[in-house]
């Protein structure tokens, strides 16, 4: 989906390889302004700035059942997103 659309990540990591535990990943989700996360169909938005989540709702979301942060992330400018969800990522793409 990103390569058909032109879009080159800076950075790429392998999550299989490279593990994010719950601090760094809940710090990288308070470093953004919104956090996008996509589960199955369910789609949930946490604004970072108005009404920031605590820690255990944040990992909840964006936690997988290892503790490391779920795949695929994809952090673009103050958002990030968690999970695969068709619709998002192609609103993502479509900018």
């Amino acid at each position: 989906m990103f390569a058909q659309a032109g879009v080159v990540a800076k950075v790429e990591l392998d999550a299989r390889k490279v593990r994010m535990p719950r601090d760094k990943a809940l710090a990288l989700a308070r470093e953004a302004t919104e956090v996008v996360v996509a589960k199955g169909k369910k789609v949930v938005r946490f604004d970072m700035r108005k009404s920031p989540p605590s820690d255990d709702d944040l990992a909840a979301a964006i936690l997988g059942p290892s503790g490391n942060l779920r795949a695929p992330a994809v952090r673009q400018g103050g958002k990030l997103y968690v999970g695969f969800s068709d619709e998002t990522y192609a609103a993502l793409v479509a900018g």
